[in-house]
């Protein structure tokens, strides 16, 4: 990998993570707890419930890909980054750009 395709990388990692910490704002606000002493009917508050527990999921999956993420800024750092985790091979920098949070090749995923 070439210095100029990992300072895309880089970049194209630093805008999706800024955008899963916006899309995680929105979700932490989606999934606040409806009080009692709001106003609904029965079926709508068992619709606000069920909504909220698919939100929560939703919510789950983006902490994870922040997470994993901050791993691979962290790899970036240390020239790790690029290397399958599992095999040591090379990941296809199309790969990375796609998905700056890959730790493994296509044949290892």
């Amino acid at each position: 990998m070439t210095p100029d395709e990992l300072t895309q990388i880089v970049e194209r990692a630093n805008r999706k993570l800024a955008d899963v910490e916006e899309r995680i704002a929105e979700y932490r606000e989606l999934t606040k707890p409806i009080p009692p002493s709001e106003a609904i009917g029965r079926v709508s508050r068992m619709d606000a419930i069920n909504n909220r527990s698919v939100n929560e999921a939703a919510l789950r999956q983006l902490e994870e890909e922040k997470s994993q993420l901050e791993k691979a800024m962290e790899r970036m750092r240390d020239e790790k980054y690029g290397k399958c985790t599992r095999c040591g091979d090379d990941i296809p920098v199309g790969r990375l750009m796609l998905m700056p949070g890959a730790s493994r090749c296509v044949r290892c995923a």
